[in-house]
């Protein structure tokens, strides 16, 4: 099988991420990359065959007949390139990075490890502290009882690479940099897909890449550390890009992995107060490499192709 693949907005940290990784995959070809600052330049990240990047229009994404189209575009962009796809090739996969779709309900929600595998045809791919989020709070769901607090620090990649005092590295030496405090996106989408109280503090740091994240979760009944434990082992005992442990995961055991580590939990006296941690790449299990999973489960793939977990 020959999967033809379509990437727009390759430019970004992500996007370079995901044409290595296709560079890589057994079924999937990428056909072209559009990013109108590098158009004309060869693509040095992917190695099947010579290729360069190029400024493509919506008809020209069309006219490629591609059987996927990888959407990697800031917020509010993505619309005119789905329409086109449902006006002129409904079959064509459409998986989209941003987070224009996350809270349509026509669309699935990729997330495997927490809701399970998808061959739907429009896949909206969660966002990096999203995932986090959600690795950490989906086993204990059944268990909660209030509002739950999450508190995360990432690497500047997770700006973006259009200039700001967020992606300033000058900016964040020896500084920890809050914002959007308030009502930030990835916590309406994790309350919707959660359907529960969610309170997310953001925060951006001097590293370039990973995500740790704090939850802080209360529950119904008391529980001990032996019974937390086993309920984390249980619900991720056969996901391969998930792994759990008692201590405190790190960045430095994340970066340039595709796996998320959940563990370090601490438990009030009482029982009844779960904190615990979730580390994970923004870049990869945060973004490329759930695409790559999505793309996979869309074409009845297997779920880990094209993601080298060596």
């Amino acid at each position: 099988m020959s999967i033809k693949a379509v990437l727009i907005g390759a430019r970004g940290y992500v996007g370079h991420e995901l044409i290595s990784m296709l560079s890589n995959h057994p079924a999937v070809d990428l056909a072209a990359a559009s990013s109108r600052e590098l158009a004309g330049q060869k693509i040095e990240g992917y190695h099947k065959f010579p290729l360069a990047y190029q400024q493509l229009s919506v008809d020209e994404v069309i006219e490629l007949k591609p059987d996927v189209v990888v959407l990697a575009l800031p917020n509010g962009l993505s619309h005119k390139f789905v329409d086109a796809v449902e006006q002129h090739c409904p079959e064509t996969v459409v998986l989209d990075l941003s987070a224009d779709n996350r809270f349509d309900d026509n669309w699935c929600y990729g997330l495997p490890e927490v809701y399970g595998h998808q061959t739907s045809k429009r896949i909206s791919n969660p966002g990096c502290y999203a995932t986090a989020m959600q690795l950490s709070i989906a086993p204990v769901r059944e268990l909660i009882d209030g509002q739950i607090s999450c508190f995360g620090i990432s690497g500047y990649s997770g700006a973006g690479t259009t200039p700001s005092d967020k992606n300033n590295p000058l900016l964040l030496v020896n500084n920890i940099m809050p914002y959007k405090l308030a009502e930030h996106l990835h916590e309406q989408e994790v309350s919707r897909h959660l359907d529960t109280g969610i309170k997310f503090s953001p925060h951006v740091a001097g590293f370039f890449r990973g995500i740790s994240l704090t939850s802080h979760i209360p529950l119904k009944a008391r529980l001990d550390l032996t019974a937390v434990e086993k309920i984390y082992q249980k619900f991720y005992q056969d996901k391969d890009l998930i792994a759990v442990q008692k201590d405190v995961p790190q960045i430095s055991q994340v970066a340039h992995q595709h796996s998320a580590i959940v563990g370090g939990w601490e438990l009030s006296k009482d029982g009844r107060h779960l904190a615990l941690n979730c580390s994970l790449d923004n870049l990869l299990k945060g973004a490329a490499t759930q695409a790559i999973q999505n793309i996979n489960l869309a074409f009845q793939l297997p779920l880990l192709a094209g993601i080298d977990l060596q």
